[in-house]
């Protein structure tokens, strides 16, 4: 079918152009994961992400796998991410969207801080956030839902805080720790049983991880986990997360 190609009506953009003169020849998106049928193809899901919070400020860490329904979609996702200096991003959800909004949100927090001159305050960084999972309920409606944590280290309150959300852009704090994606459930109630308040890092990283535990030993695959302090973010090293998943495997080897 030939298109008469109007650059102003629809920009750059060939699926705009397509949803501008026939609409009927898109793919009619269905349920996150259901694949044939008259859904789309299955999109990437399959998480587990946690924060919790601990002496100098919070862990914040995810697996690296995503699923398309009963299949590995890819091994080395990421899904924690710095949104600016003092603050970090763990996604949940359908990956491209939740790429995607992580992406904006890094740029509007830069751009505050370029206009104004100073960053924007944690409250307004977790409101800011919540608007844009609003934002997202149409496309949530479709299946494509984005539910993100959001964790940071709040420079007037000298201490670390989480915040949680709902599918509607409902905001929550969490005082200690909180796991969501299709193991959070599994998650929280491992930390509901090893957390304790005032962890040392050392500790923090290793009861994050064995409430998260889930490492590819074969192809060298391990979480991925962040330290969210006063001096700002920090990755833990890979070869350290390796070690502390090893001695946890251990750990439940002599226990068995």
């Amino acid at each position: 079918m030939d298109f008469f190609f109007d650059r102003h009506a629809a920009g750059s953009s060939f699926f705009d152009l397509v949803r501008e003169r026939e609409p009927g020849l898109l793919p009619q998106f269905g349920a996150v994961g259901r694949e044939g049928g008259e859904g789309m193809p299955g999109v990437p899901v399959g998480t587990t992400v946690m924060a919790l919070k601990y002496q100098a400020g919070v862990v914040i860490a995810g697996d690296r796998q995503a699923t398309e329904g009963y299949q590995v979609a890819s091994r080395r996702i990421e899904k924690v991410y710095a949104a600016d200096e003092y603050s970090a991003v763990a996604i949940a959800g359908a990956a491209g969207p939740c790429i995607e909004m992580v992406r904006l949100f890094q740029t509007e927090l830069a751009h505050y801080e370029k206009i104004e001159g100073m960053h924007l305050s944690l409250e307004g960084k977790a409101n800011r956030l919540a608007q844009m999972v609003r934002a997202n309920l149409p496309l949530a409606m479709q299946g494509l839902v984005v539910v993100p944590i959001f964790a940071g280290y709040d420079l007037k309150q000298a201490e670390g805080r989480i915040f949680k959300y709902d599918v509607a852009g409902g905001r929550y704090e969490e005082t200690e720790y909180h796991s969501i994606g299709s193991g959070g459930k599994d998650a929280r109630s491992s930390l509901k049983k090893i957390y304790r308040s005032g962890l040392p890092e050392d500790e923090a990283v290793r009861t994050a991880l064995e409430a998260l535990y889930d490492p590819d030993f074969v192809r060298g695959i391990f979480p991925t986990v962040k330290l969210v302090t006063r001096i700002g973010i920090q990755d833990v090293p890979e070869a350290r997360v390796a070690g502390s998943c090893e001695a946890i495997a251990q750990s439940r080897k002599t226990a068995g």
